[in-house]
């Protein structure tokens, strides 16, 4: 593939993940969803439509916002009456997102440093737009001649969103009231059979953010990213079945992978950062490269 094609594929990718921001969006359409008069997410119009069935849980829709009741005053409170609505939704069968709940509560709040709000389960969150936070940790080694090759993971064909496509060493979502180190070390685990001591080595060097929407909602997500330089006689092993094999490869090789579609979108997006921030992709050399650095950071 020319260095050209290449360019234009990873545009591509950054134009998908961030089709929120683009023309013709949802996003006009979309209303703002608000609790204690903060915005925590975007809801489409076709999810307002049936939390008007819930008017003990959602007040109409008002100024372009669809908040929940005021009588719903705290965390625990808010956290119950949303769960309860998403439960008689998943019922319906009618939003398919909903048919991969997960059992996994993650935190809504209008920016990451704020305190929580609510909880809401990780399969639903897209019908909110709500934020979701993750870990990707880059496993890479480097040779005594200094070149610099990758560590990947094979999904499992059996997982509940792109099955058998390419993936970092190893990665996360980051669920309510868990620290990010804490999610670093437990998927290293869990995922790769690397040891504590070895993936609490893991630098942070930087998040990548993006906003896209799919039939199944608006997903605005963050990951933080970590990069983990491992021994040269390491070797991941799969752990706990989300992964079905990892395979380490020249980053020459990892780099033209990108521009196919056989890796996780936001996943690929995770290595591109890798390859931007280790001076491999340079502006010199890369045309796009201000694009490519701006797809990766969008504010959420």
């Amino acid at each position: 593939m020319s260095s050209a094609a290449w360019s234009e594929k990873i545009l591509q990718l950054l134009h998908r993940m961030n089709n929120f921001y683009l023309a013709g969006s949802c996003r006009t359409s979309c209303l703002r969803f608000e609790v204690d008069g903060a915005q925590v997410g975007w809801i489409p119009p076709h999810v307002a439509s049936l939390l008007t069935r819930h008017p003990q849980v959602f007040s109409p829709p008002r100024g372009g916002a669809v908040s929940l009741c005021p009588s719903l005053d705290s965390y625990e409170s808010r956290s119950a009456a949303v769960d309860g609505v998403l439960q008689a939704l998943r019922q319906e069968e009618s939003l398919t997102c909903l048919r991969g709940w997960r059992d996994e509560k993650y935190s809504v709040k209008p920016r990451f440093s704020d305190p929580p709000v609510m909880w809401m389960e990780r399969a639903a969150t897209s019908l909110f737009g709500v934020k979701r936070y993750g870990v990707h940790i880059n496993g890479y080694t480097v040779s005594d001649s200094g070149e610099v090759s990758m560590w990947l993971a094979r999904r499992s064909s059996t997982k509940q969103t792109y099955p058998g496509l390419l993936d970092n060493m190893a990665a996360g979502g980051l669920a309510a009231g868990v620290g990010i180190k804490h999610t670093l070390i437990k998927e290293c685990e869990e995922e790769a059979c690397v040891p504590a001591d070895v993936a609490a080595k893991a630098h942070p060097v930087a998040t990548v953010s993006y906003t896209y929407e799919d039939e199944e909602g608006v997903f605005a997500e963050s990951q933080f990213v970590f990069d983990l330089e491992l021994p040269l006689e390491f070797k991941p092993r799969v752990g706990d079945g989300e992964v079905q094999d990892f395979y380490l490869l020249p980053i020459q090789r990892v780099k033209e992978l990108l521009a196919t579609d056989d890796f996780k979108p936001n996943s690929a997006m995770v290595v591109l950062d890798f390859l931007i921030r280790h001076s491999l992709i340079e502006p010199d050399a890369e045309p796009c490269y201000q694009e490519l650095v701006a797809g990766l950071h969008r504010a959420l």
